[in-house]
């Protein structure tokens, strides 16, 4: 794939998002065969690099949202990637947990504890990572 702005744009985004040891990690595993490869390619211009970089709110919050929408999703594996985006964005443990207790009263516990449960495992990793 040719690199065009948006797609250099979210290789930057999405480095700044998961931290470059992560970012890195997931490009050899996930992303390491042909097709997933044009997954990459896409989501790494059209969501990190158009989407995430618009005016109007800082990633901080967009990585709240993404935190809220997998939850009351359940996208389990996608909130884990989003819950160490919202840490590295300044989210703490404590109002991670309280924004996913809060939504307990609008989507419901089993989705709440599994988005907790996935958030425990996050931070495990997090923590051991330093």
């Amino acid at each position: 794939m040719a690199e065009s702005d948006n797609y250099r744009k979210g290789t930057e985004i999405r480095r700044k998002l998961m931290g470059e040891a992560y970012a890195d990690r997931m490009n050899k595993t996930v992303y390491d065969d042909p097709m997933m490869q044009k997954f990459g390619d896409y989501a790494r211009e059209a969501v990190f690099g158009m989407l995430w970089s618009r005016p109007g709110l800082d990633l901080k919050t967009r990585a709240l949202i993404c935190v809220v929408s997998d939850t009351a999703q359940a996208r389990w594996p996608e909130l884990a990637i989003h819950l160490r985006m919202a840490r590295r964005q300044g989210w703490t443990e404590d109002e991670l947990s309280e924004a996913l207790l809060h939504l307990g009263g609008y989507i419901g516990l089993p989705s709440v504890r599994e988005a907790m449960l996935t958030a425990r495992e996050v931070f495990e990793e997090l923590r051991k990572e330093g």
